[in-house]
């Protein structure tokens, strides 16, 4: 009753509904407008439009990754051979129709529309891609013990051991900082702190290991130009 009274009040303000989601962390803008008996409306319009836009958005940078595969720059991360498998059937999919079928089409619109489902399951962390493809594998609601949600946990995603995030050269600038701050605070802790020293290793070597794979990943596609 607090939380129905509360989003009340905040919900008939300016812009309220929007803001009472935010405070009161509602997944959907249409719970928000359900406390406050307000279904629809224009918040609900801008929700629509948001998320039509994050629609655009995600299939202009799996077209971005999907070029650069074309072009040797691999993804690197334990879901990297499931997403360089899936784009290598789109790049054989044009070239290897016969030549007479009728309805090839070889354009960006063609590609397009291969692309648009692997999309549509793309969320975006601060330091990788997560391919939300398969719930039963997503070790983010494998660790919040809630494994048939439809949507990943981004804010709890370990990156390095999900089989379902991949990292791309985007995303070394993170990594580095993370390696070089982690470096320099096991350079600050005392010989006495060993717990604390050996959490910290583990979480240098991770990203360590993260920055080298990005590099390894690119470096495949350097060498295959300088040939």
């Amino acid at each position: 009753m607090l939380r129905r009274t509360l989003t009340l009040e905040m919900a008939y303000r300016p812009g309220g509904v929007l803001a009472t989601k935010i405070h009161l962390k509602h997944i959907s803008v249409a719970t928000t407008e359900g406390y406050a008996s307000r279904p629809g409306g224009a918040q609900a319009e801008l929700l629509a439009e948001v998320n039509k836009h994050e629609s655009e958005r995600n299939l202009q940078l799996v077209l971005e990754e999907f070029r650069n595969f074309q072009q040797g720059v691999l993804p690197a991360g334990p879901g990297a051979r499931s997403l360089t498998d899936f784009f290598a059937s789109i790049d054989g999919t044009p070239d290897d129709a016969p030549a007479l079928a009728p309805k090839t089409q070889r354009g960006d619109r063609d590609i397009l529309n291969l692309l648009t489902k692997r999309a549509s399951t793309l969320h975006l962390g601060p330091a990788n891609y997560c391919w939300f493809t398969d719930p039963s594998r997503a070790l983010c609601l494998k660790l919040a013990g809630t494994p048939t949600a439809d949507r990943p946990l981004v804010g709890m995603c370990d990156s390095a051991r999900c089989l379902q995030a991949t990292h791309h050269p985007r995303h070394r600038p993170v990594w580095a900082e993370h390696t070089e701050r982690a470096r320099i605070f096991l350079g600050e802790l005392g010989t006495t702190r060993k717990t604390e020293r050996a959490r910290l290793q583990a979480d240098h070597d991770r990203a360590a290991r993260v920055v080298a794979e990005i590099d390894g990943a690119s470096a495949t596609s350097n060498e295959e130009e300088s040939a």
